[in-house]
């Protein structure tokens, strides 16, 4: 297998991962996971979302959350946004980069954002506009890239055809997104691969769910078609609210333990990690769906049984 000696991970826990829990995290509370990422040297994080309080509960607070990441210049701290109110707020909070998100799905963007795709990619002009105006860097993320759980299939045309409308605007990112859980990693590669061959001068990520069990293995198939920037969240918590099934993000410190064994670099700490997720579920107060937190790293040596009190399995 031929891959990237080193990649990014974009970490979406504070707000991908937290917008599904039934439980608010408090200011002070994600200060603490994100202070213990930062530690960990995580350096790209999507902290949080500028959407309407009363559809995402768990986001409400994130103006006030920003208030203690200023002091982080070096960090790249991404907010979300859904539309143009979402980018002005974040303009107001003083945010320098955000992620704005819609659907290659019309019935699912419908669901997400109550617009079609068109209308959306209309919108997205003065969104990029308003971005340039006001020096804010712009990441787009293009959900059900890889199927609708409403439509089924997403034409891989149409997906080019996106990606190309995009670019006639300045955009520092695309991310392919699987929203809920439906790629294959043979699907993942053909996609990928063409999309990093028809524009290999434009930074592409990718975004994986792992709701059926392949998350990983669609990370693999994107890393070798060339795809260098996964998103990941911390613990696998997440998902999106208007998707049915679309839980279980792939978990950040899965991703990072693999890449690493495997010898690709992430400049990520992984015990760091696993501190933070053992604290994000003590936060959380259920357990997370991750494994490497629970079983530890493979590289973890344990002592020899007593032969006296050892019995088979």
């Amino acid at each position: 297998m031929k891959v990237a000696d080193q990649v990014t991970i974009y970490e979406v826990g504070l707000r991908d991962g937290l917008q599904l829990e039934s439980k608010v995290l408090t200011v002070d509370e994600k200060v603490e996971i994100f202070s213990l990422l930062q530690k960990a040297n995580v350096s790209q994080i999507e902290f949080g979302s500028f959407v309407h309080p009363k559809l995402v509960p768990q986001m409400a607070n994130t103006a006030a959350f920003y208030e203690h990441l200023k002091s982080y210049p070096e960090l790249s701290l991404v907010a979300l946004v859904p539309n143009l109110k979402g980018l002005e707020l974040a303009k107001q909070t003083g945010v320098k980069s955000v992620n704005y998100v819609f659907s290659a799905s019309n019935t699912h963007n419908e669901q997400n954002v109550r617009q079609t795709t068109e209308q959306s990619l209309e919108n997205f002009k003065y969104l990029s506009q308003f971005a340039s105006d006001n020096e804010i860097n712009l990441n787009v993320t293009v959900a059900t890239s890889f199927g609708c759980p409403f439509e089924g299939p997403v034409p891989r045309q149409r997906i080019m055809n996106l990606i190309e409308q995009l670019l006639l605007h300045n955009i520092k990112r695309i991310t392919l997104a699987d929203t809920t859980g439906m790629a294959n990693p043979k699907q993942v590669y053909q996609l990928t691969k063409e999309v990093v061959n028809e524009w290999n001068n434009v930074e592409f990520g990718c975004h994986f769910h792992n709701t059926r069990g392949m998350g990983l293995s669609n990370i693999l198939a994107g890393l070798e078609a060339g795809i260098t920037v996964f998103d990941a969240s911390l613990g696998g918590i997440g998902g999106c609210p208007f998707a049915p099934g679309a839980t279980g993000n792939v978990c950040t410190e899965d991703v990072v333990h693999m890449l690493e064994e495997m010898g690709v670099r992430t400049s990520i700490n992984l015990d760091g990690l696993i501190e933070a997720s053992h604290r994000l579920g003590e936060l959380l107060e259920h357990d997370l769906p991750g494994q490497v937190a629970k079983a530890g790293k493979s590289s973890r040596l344990y002592p020899v049984p007593n032969k006296s009190t050892s019995s088979l399995c």
